[in-house]
């Protein structure tokens, strides 16, 4: 199971997010107790004032290489479990992110 849906827009991802974790790093993908898999990542901001949410968009724009202003939180504001949506090639999305997710060891 992957943690991303396709959509004619581009593409949407189910992310666990640790705030303040010593760096900003995709860590590969996780599936959760309800059997749903999320991507897991890291940023060192803190989850104050939305400044963990922005750090997560720019670190997911960065990695898969289109503008910050492609990426948008869709729901989990103030959760460590979020979705977000990204804008774009949906099969160039999906594949760039399944290469960062396979380059994490597990």
């Amino acid at each position: 199971m992957q943690p991303w849906r396709a959509s004619t827009a581009g593409i949407s991802v189910a992310l666990r997010v640790t705030p303040r974790g010593g760096r900003d790093d995709i860590e590969g993908c996780e599936t959760l107790a309800d059997g749903r898999a999320v991507v897991r990542v890291r940023v060192r901001a803190i989850a104050d004032g939305g400044k963990a949410n922005r750090a997560v968009t720019e670190l997911m724009a960065r990695a898969l290489g289109v503008p910050k202003a492609s990426v948008r939180l869709l729901a989990g504001t103030t959760s460590r479990h979020k979705r977000i949506a990204i804008d774009g090639d949906p099969a160039k999305l999906g594949e760039a992110l399944r290469k960062l997710i396979a380059a994490w060891p597990h």
